[in-house]
């Protein structure tokens, strides 16, 4: 009986500080490389804008940073401080190192932070490791869950920063090679993720977003269709591990489409990429592309929220 009331009380206890921590408002971090280009259109550049819309809501605490930040705005504390981290870079990748972006997809694995990545961060630093990653466990599951601790991942460097041609093969890609049953072991010969596409077009023309599945929660509160008045474009193929989900589609009028809202699961956490964009087009202003910034905040941040009192306020 006695053991009986103390399981009880712990799911209690545990239930109740759940519930607590479900009023704690979802940290997020805005991070944006501010380039002066995005003046254009923003007044007080595009992050800022992004970050000024989410923290009208009150169960969202909002913080916007920069590349010339110190820490590059992405020190152990404002990591350790942050639910969701929304990335938007453009023409300076290279500063930031891949250590970053490593350290960043080790929080996204623990479950303790979710990525959005939003258009030309398609080859941002933390985008980039986490598809490397993604396709590195892809790779893995080739194989019988018994031999993936002792199998060996041989990896071919991508053309980062080189756009592929429209015949190019695929990436990611891979191939498993037995080792032979002295071994008993594998090797897989792993062609590492692009992260990039053949085309694209910076005329400004309009795209068509359909949301593919009206009921997830970031889809919720949208029109089924909308228009954005204009856009870069962006063609498939999109050199990516395939997704988990895909919450958007976008076509143009001259014929092409892209993959505009998908999702991975980074070991227990998730990465969303959502491709509209250009940092010289009002995008970041028009309440549909908004909202779906707001809905996924709200639900990828949900579920990476640290149950934990301490966290800084």
């Amino acid at each position: 009986m006695f053991r009986a009331w103390s399981v009880l009380l712990g799911f209690l206890v545990v239930a109740g500080m759940a519930r607590a921590d479900d009023t704690r408002p979802i940290s997020v971090l805005v991070w944006d490389e501010r380039q002066p280009a995005q003046k254009e259109a923003y007044a007080n550049f595009l992050g800022n804008a992004i970050a000024e819309h989410l923290a009208r809501s009150k169960d969202l605490r909002v913080r916007s940073v920069c590349l010339d930040d110190p820490e590059r705005g992405l020190g152990a504390a404002a990591l350790d401080a942050t639910d969701v981290l929304i990335w938007w870079g453009h023409v300076r990748h290279r500063e930031v190192p891949a250590e970053v972006g490593k350290d960043i997809v080790r929080r996204t694995k623990d479950g303790k932070l979710a990525l959005i990545a939003l258009h030309s961060a398609h080859w941002s630093t933390p985008f980039v490791e986490a598809m490397y990653e993604r396709a590195r466990n892809d790779a893995l599951k080739a194989l019988p869950e018994s031999a993936r601790a002792k199998a060996k991942i041989v990896e071919s460097p991508t053309h980062l920063f080189a756009q592929p041609k429209a015949d190019e093969a695929l990436s990611p890609s891979h191939t498993v090679l037995y080792n032979g049953p002295d071994e008993d072991t594998y090797t897989i010969k792993l062609a590492l993720p692009n992260c990039c596409f053949p085309s694209y077009r910076g005329d400004g023309k309009a795209s068509h977003v359909r949301a593919l599945h009206p009921s997830h929660p970031v889809c919720v509160g949208l029109p089924e269709t909308f228009d954005i008045p204009r856009t870069e474009m962006y063609c498939e193929p999109f050199h990516v591990p395939f997704p988990d989900e895909q919450l958007f589609e976008e076509r143009w009028d001259q014929g092409e489409r892209f993959r505009s809202g998908s999702v991975w699961e980074i070991g227990r956490g998730k990465v969303f990429y959502f491709r509209p964009g250009h940092e010289t087009y009002p995008i970041f202003k028009q309440p549909e592309v908004l909202k779906i910034i707001e809905n996924a905040t709200r639900w990828l941040g949900a579920a990476t929220r640290t149950k934990s009192e301490t966290r800084s306020p």
